[in-house]
């Protein structure tokens, strides 16, 4: 039988800001097994002050105080081996269940970073208070903007190759990391519990690691951060073999929801990400059809919308959605 693993954020199952094929996993799973990840989000200095009624939960003030290497931008709980897991493999990610970790969350920018850096060149940070019970926040901007909920991780993959080295999890490549991807959680009517992710494995046992929890985000994430608070995931991890029986070996995330399959792009240049979500739909389709690229190419300008993912992690992200049925 399956089996599930909690994986606390102690101060060692823990890395601030960096994916390393070095980083030994601090945890061993079957395939199949459901690991619960306890995530953290938020640096000290953007806590909300002392006397505004939000508490900094006692785990994350053990992280600020613990001295854990700060590498990058995000605190992530992991990672977590799968056995049998080889380079070549696809690990699949089962998003079961998420869970709020607080009743507040964060939402700021700062100079030289969001996508109008030169319009607003200071710092500013709203904490905002979380409604767990009616699933919603209220901004405190002019009267209070109220939002439902629609949890997801803005950070979710696996050991980058060996060769990369240790890198940012501020950029998203074809490790995964900061997808910042909205359409892999739960909350969302068309959505759901029950968004799974793909990802290509480069190291043995893939070595998934998980954080940056949101609460809601807008597609384009436009200011850097979306509603950042601490979340906790219920992931099953699970081997497909060389990519699975119906896929070639994959060499970039895909995600799939209840009601679609979603290709992902990544680049600097968002023209460039533009062209990579489309060409991996293109490679999607003609790999589960009999359908010629040209054909695939077609059918994406009548049935595949194309979103912006986000425009503040250095790569620029697009992701491409196909509604399941039309093919399928």
């Amino acid at each position: 039988m399956p089996a599930t693993h909690r994986i606390e954020p102690t101060i060692p199952n823990v890395r601030w800001g960096a994916f390393d094929a070095s980083f030994a996993p601090v945890a061993e799973v079957d395939p199949g097994d459901l690991v619960i990840l306890e995530c953290l989000s938020g640096a000290k200095e953007v806590m909300p002050p002392p006397g505004s009624g939000m508490a900094v939960p006692e785990k994350l003030a053990a992280i600020h105080a613990g001295g854990v290497p700060r590498l990058g931008p995000h605190i992530l709980t992991g990672p977590v081996a799968v056995k049998g897991a080889e380079p070549g493999d696809c690990l699949r990610v089962d998003i079961e269940k998420i869970e709020l970790g607080a009743d507040w969350g964060f939402c700021g920018f700062r100079p030289l970073v969001g996508t109008l850096p030169e319009d607003f060149p200071y710092a500013r940070v709203l904490h905002i208070p979380v409604d767990r019970q009616a699933m919603t926040c209220k901004v405190p901007v002019g009267p209070g903007v109220t939002l439902p909920l629609s949890p997801f991780f803005g950070v979710m993959g696996v050991a980058p190759p060996p060769e990369w080295g240790q890198i940012s999890t501020k950029e998203p490549r074809a490790h995964g990391g900061n997808l910042d991807n909205k359409e892999i959680g739960e909350g969302a009517k068309e959505i759901g519990e029950g968004a799974t992710l793909f990802l290509p494995v480069f190291v043995e046992g893939a070595n998934f690691s998980a954080g940056d929890g949101h609460g809601v985000q807008g597609d384009g994430e436009v200011c850097i951060n979306a509603l950042e608070m601490c979340l906790t995931g219920h992931f099953r991890l699970s081997l497909e073999k060389g990519g699975g029986a119906k896929d070639p070996v994959l060499k970039y995330p895909r995600a799939e929801t209840r009601t679609h399959y979603i290709s992902m792009g990544m680049h600097e240049d968002l023209d460039l990400a533009m062209k990579q979500a489309l060409r991996e739909m293109i490679a999607f389709i003609v790999s589960r059809t009999n359908l010629s690229a040209a054909d695939a190419y077609q059918l994406c300008s009548l049935a595949v919308d194309f979103h912006v993912t986000q425009t503040v992690n250095g790569e620029k992200g697009v992701h491409g959605l196909l509604k399941k049925g039309l093919l399928f």
